[in-house]
């Protein structure tokens, strides 16, 4: 078994430089081709990384077929485009790294995990949280019981922008959140709910990535892009979370939390002080008046290292040892997908309840 593999990257924008960089500083990768519909962008990495001249740059998917020996690819391009590409990338026999979201329809995202194992492939998404050191860190944490009851979570990702043309504030930017939600839990939701509100983009304004001036008939919500979203997850054991989207707030947040009855804990990526943070408090019943008590501030030391470079670690592992990735691979990102599409349900009727279903994406229900 060699410990060397070729690696393409397609998509070298706003995140897809980041994997090239990671990719090319990884000792058992070899970047052989980059792809990217902008030439100058290939001009631009060209000289930014001094890439070797037999390094296929190219506008065009196909000419990764003229590439010998290929034997991954990391896709970076709109959500959009995900399902043809990664569909085109497995059939010709090409491990997959994805960004986030694996595709926006969860019977694709299945489609495409089948795929995979039928050709005995690795597809992994780069949800890249799950590889954060204090979301690692806060697992261990939960799962110890540091936080005695868990009662409730509550999130927010706010910030001015970068706007969306190809999905709205849902899809865009909850699924970090209900990642790490779901990773700490130990649990996937089995009923949510959502309410948003549309100011920039209404029905018919919203753009396509893939073809400028033509509408996107793939957005999941064809009445306007919701710049504000209030989302509610309900998990089986009756544990809930909040998580407030919003990218038409400059006060930037990245912020989230989970309350126990002995305490708090804190994931919050703008602290000054520590990303991670216990903050231990109870009540003491004293006749008819509860008193605080054992109240402290544990800031966590975590592992020092790049969560997106820990993705790109994990998926050489996984190609080498042709074993998926237990953190996320492509069915985790199913999943994730499949609780957007009935956040989406619940968005498209006004906050209706509905209920995640795996066999078929979701489920409305008139409980409340």
């Amino acid at each position: 078994m060699t410990n060397q593999i070729k690696i393409a990257v397609i998509g070298v924008g706003r995140w897809g430089v980041h994997l090239l960089r990671n990719f090319l500083a990884h000792p058992q990768v070899n970047v052989v081709a980059v792809v990217d519909p902008h030439p100058e962008r290939l001009a631009a990495i060209k000289q930014q990384f001094n890439l070797d001249d037999n390094v296929v740059l190219t506008t065009q998917w196909e000419d990764l077929k003229k590439v010998p020996g290929l034997t991954g690819v990391a896709i970076a391009t709109p959500a959009t485009t995900h399902y043809a590409l990664i569909k085109d990338a497995l059939q010709q026999g090409y491990h997959v790294l994805a960004e986030k979201p694996l595709t926006l329809n969860p019977g694709e995202c299945r489609e495409l995990c089948y795929l995979a194992e039928q050709n005995h492939l690795i597809l992994m998404v780069d949800h890249t949280y799950l590889f954060h050191p204090a979301v690692e860190q806060g697992k261990t944490v939960i799962q110890a019981g540091k936080l005695g009851d868990l009662r409730y979570g509550y999130a927010t990702r706010t910030h001015l922008g970068p706007v969306r043309q190809d999905v709205d504030a849902l899809w865009d930017l909850a699924i970090h959140d209900i990642a790490i939600f779901n990773a700490w839990l130990g649990q996937i939701p089995m009923k949510v709910q959502a309410t948003g509100t549309v100011w920039l983009q209404e029905a018919g304004e919203q753009g396509s990535r893939g073809a400028e001036g033509k509408k996107d008939t793939n957005s999941p919500l064809p009445q306007g892009l919701a710049d504000l979203v209030w989302v509610t997850l309900t998990y089986p054991d009756g544990f809930q979370a909040y998580i407030h989207l919003c990218w038409l707030n400059p006060d930037k947040q990245r912020r989230l939390g989970i309350v126990g009855s002995l305490g708090s804990l804190i994931f919050d990526e703008m602290s000054q002080l520590s990303p991670l943070t216990l903050l231990h408090g109870e009540f003491e019943q004293q006749g008819n008046q509860f008193i605080p008590v054992n109240q402290r501030q544990e800031v966590l030391e975590l592992e020092p290292g790049e969560p997106l470079g820990r993705v790109c670690s994990c998926f050489v592992v996984s190609v080498l040892n042709n074993i998926p990735s237990e953190v996320s691979s492509g069915w985790v990102g199913t999943e994730l997908v499949e609780i957007l599409a009935a956040l989406t349900a619940s968005l498209q009727q006004g906050g209706q309840p509905v209920f995640v279903n795996d066999s078929q994406g979701a489920k409305v229900t008139n409980d409340r």
